[in-house]
C-alpha cells in the first residue's frame, strides 16, 4: 500500500470531512472474502500467508472501497503499528511454530468510542478528533494479548447515539444497499466488517447500536449480559449498567471465539464481578448444529420497535422474512410457543436515565487519559465544534419545526450522549427502576410459564433508512429500533442473518434470554445459521485478488 494513502487513511479529515484517497492499491497477494479465525490459522500453519500479507489484504480492501469505489465511509483510521505488530507474530511463529494465542494475526476492527493506546478516540465528533489516548480498553489489552492484531477504527454517529452521520467523517453507507444506512450507533464496525474490511470487529449497544448494524448487515452479534465484558476505556462506561461492549463477526463460531477473549473480570469495571461465576470454560462448547432439536423458543409477535409501521410495506418484507425462519426453526425441530409479556409496552415506557451516573461515567473515562483536554461535560459543550455537528443541525431544525417530530419516526436512538445536561429528576428514576425489574418478572414469568429458554424475535422491524431521508429536513427515520433487552439492562441478545428481503437487504434474528444465559443463545444461534446459511457478502465490495487455495 501506498505510504500517501496509508496517512490519507490515518487522518482523514480536513475541516471535519473525509477525503477521497488519492492512489489506487495494488491488487492483494491473497483473498480474504468471508475469511474466518479457523482459515486464517490454518493458513499460517500451513505457511500459505503470512500475518502480514493478511493485515496488508484487508488493508487494500480498505483502501479500495472506503475512500473509493463504493465509498462505503465505515473507517476512521488505520492503525500505523499494524503491519508492525503483523511482523512480530509472523516472527513469533516462525520462530516457536506455534500460535501465539487464540486470535494470533486476526485483524480486528474497533469501534471509534474505545480506546487504542496511541489511536484517536474520536467518538465519531469533531470535537474529539484529536483525542489521543496513552492506554488500551481493558477488551484491547485482552485481544492484543491472545495475538489479534487492531486493523483500524471505525465510524460510529456522533457521541454513539443515533445512526452513523457524522460532521467528522460524513455518512456511512451500507454495502448491500449504498443509499441506506448501515444503522448505528456501531454503525462502521458494522459495516467495515460486512465489506470484509477485517476478519472480526468490536461494537457497543446501549439502545440498539449494535443490533441494527449486525442486522443489516448480515452478521452476527452479540450484546452479552452486564458483568461478562468490562467497559473500561468505551465510553459510557462504568458505572452506567446499560452500555454494553459486544463482538460482530460473519458467524456464530467465529463470535464465540471473541466471547472467549472479551469476557473476562476487570476491577476497574465492578459489574464484572458478577460474571467470574458465569463463565465457560469456552464458549465453542456450545456450537451444536442440532440444538434445535427439542429446544423450546418463545416468539414474540406484536411489534416491539419505536416508530414502527406494522401495516407498512416495508415492515411486511421484515415480517416475512420473519416468518420463514420461524419455519425454519420448526423444521430443524424446535418448538415455537407464542408468548406475550405482560405489559410491557406500559413498562418500556418508563425507560429513563441517571443523569448522574453519566457524569460519573463521564468522569471515569476521560479520568484515564491524563492528557485529556476535558473534565467534564461542560467542557465538551463548550467546545466551538459543537455548534457544528450532525445531532446539533437536528435539533435546531427540530426545535424550530416541533411539528415535523411525530412525522419523521425514531432513528437517532443508540446510545451515548450528545452533548448538553438535565437535571436529574428522582420521581423518575425511580419509577423507571421499578418499571425495569417488573418487567424483567414479568418476561421471566412468561417464559417460565411457557416452558422456554429464549425468546425469538426481529432485531429490527424495519430495512434501514435511506440516507437522503435521514441526513435533510425533516430528518425521517423508518423506525423499528428494538431496544427491549437493554431497558431491561441484563438479559442478553444474539442476532444471526435471517435472509435478505426482495430488496436484497438482510435482515436478522434475534435470541433474547435472561440474565446469564449467553451461552444458550450462542447455541441456538449456531444451530439456525448451520440450518439456514443466510450470510453473504454485498455486491459492492467484491473480492480484490485471486481466491485462497482452501478457503471461501
Amino acid at each position: 500500500m501506498p505510504a500517501s494513502l496509508i496517512r490519507a487513511l490515518l487522518r482523514p479529515w480536513t475541516a471535519g470531512v473525509v477525503l477521497a484517497a488519492s492512489a489506487s492499491a495494488a491488487p492483494p497477494a491473497l483473498e480474504v472474502l468471508e475469511l474466518t479465525v479457523a482459515e486464517a490459522h490454518a493458513g499460517f500453519l500451513a505457511g500459505r500467508f503470512s500475518a502480514r500479507q493478511l493485515t496488508q489484504a484487508y488493508l487494500d480492501r480498505i483502501a479500495a472501497y472506503d475512500l473509493q469505489g463504493p465509498a462505503i465511509r465505515c473507517i476512521v483510521s488505520v492503525n500505523p503499528a499494524a503491519l508492525a505488530d503483523a511482523d512480530r507474530l509472523d516472527a513469533a511463529l516462525a520462530r516457536t511454530g506455534k500460535l501465539t494465542g487464540p486470535l494470533h494475526g486476526i485483524p480486528v476492527l474497533v469501534k471509534d468510542e474505545i480506546d487504542v493506546a496511541g489511536m484517536a478516540t474520536t467518538q465519531g465528533t469533531v470535537v474529539f478528533k484529536d483525542y489521543v489516548t496513552p492506554l488500551d480498553a481493558f477488551v484491547i489489552t485482552r485481544l492484543r494479548a491472545a495475538g489479534a492484531i487492531i486493523l483500524a477504527k471505525t465510524t460510529l454517529s456522533e457521541f454513539a447515539g443515533g445512526d452513523t452521520y457524522s460532521a467528522l467523517t460524513g455518512n456511512s453507507r451500507n454495502p448491500y444497499a449504498l443509499d441506506r444506512t448501515v444503522g448505528g450507533s456501531s454503525g462502521g464496525a458494522g459495516g467495515a466488517l460486512a465489506a470484509n474490511f477485517g476478519l472480526l470487529s468490536l461494537g457497543e449497544e446501549t439502545s440498539s447500536s449494535l443490533k441494527r448494524p449486525a442486522a443489516w448487515g448480515a452478521l452476527a452479534g452479540m450484546r452479552a449480559t452486564p458483568g461478562l465484558i468490562s467497559r473500561t476505556g468505551m465510553w459510557d462506561g462504568h458505572p452506567v449498567p446499560t452500555a454494553q461492549m459486544g463482538p460482530m463477526t460473519r458467524t456464530v463460531t467465529d463470535l464465540a471465539k471473541l466471547m472467549d477473549v472479551m469476557v473476562g473480570y476487570d476491577p476497574e469495571d465492578p459489574i464484572t464481578a458478577f460474571g467470574v461465576r458465569h463463565t465457560p470454560r469456552t464458549y465453542t462448547a456450545y456450537l451444536d448444529a442440532a440444538a434445535l432439536r427439542g429446544a423450546r423458543i418463545g416468539v414474540i409477535r406484536e411489534p416491539l420497535g419505536s416508530g414502527s409501521r406494522p401495516e407498512s410495506e416495508d415492515f411486511l418484507k421484515v415480517d416475512a422474512l420473519f416468518q420463514k425462519a420461524l419455519a425454519d426453526l420448526r423444521a430443524a425441530g424446535a418448538t415455537l410457543v407464542d408468548v406475550t409479556i405482560p405489559d410491557r409496552a406500559s413498562l418500556q415506557a418508563k425507560r429513563g436515565g441517571d443523569p448522574a451516573l453519566t457524569a460519573e461515567a463521564l468522569r471515569v473515562y476521560l479520568a484515564r487519559n491524563p492528557n485529556s483536554p476535558f473534565r467534564n461535560q461542560a467542557d465538551i459543550d463548550a467546545h466551538p465544534a459543537m455548534a457544528t455537528s450532525f445531532k446539533a443541525t437536528v435539533a435546531k431544525y427540530r426545535a424550530e419545526h416541533p411539528e415535523s417530530a411525530a412525522a419523521v419516526g425514531v432513528g437517532y436512538a443508540g446510545g451515548g450522549r450528545s452533548g448538553g445536561s438535565r437535571p436529574p429528576d428522582p420521581a423518575r428514576i425511580l419509577e423507571g427502576i421499578r418499571a425495569r425489574e417488573q418487567l424483567l418478572q414479568n418476561m421471566a414469568q412468561a417464559m417460565a410459564d411457557a416452558r422456554v429458554t429464549a425468546l425469538a424475535y426481529k432485531a429490527v422491524e424495519h430495512q434501514p433508512t435511506l440516507i437522503a431521508e435521514a441526513t435533510t429536513p425533516p430528518y425521517r427515520s423508518n423506525g423499528g429500533v428494538v431496544s427491549l433487552n437493554t431497558f431491561l439492562i441484563h438479559t442478553p441478545t444474539i442476532t444471526v442473518p435471517m435472509g435478505f428481503t426482495p430488496d436484497g437487504i438482510p435482515a436478522g434474528l434475534a435470541f433474547l434470554g435472561l440474565p446469564f444465559s449467553d451461552a444458550e443463545l450462542i447455541r441456538l444461534a449456531f444451530a439456525y445459521e448451520q440450518a439456514t446459511r443466510h450470510r453473504r457478502p454485498p455486491a459492492s465490495t467484491p473480492a480484490l485478488g485471486t481466491a485462497l487455495a482452501g478457503g471461501k
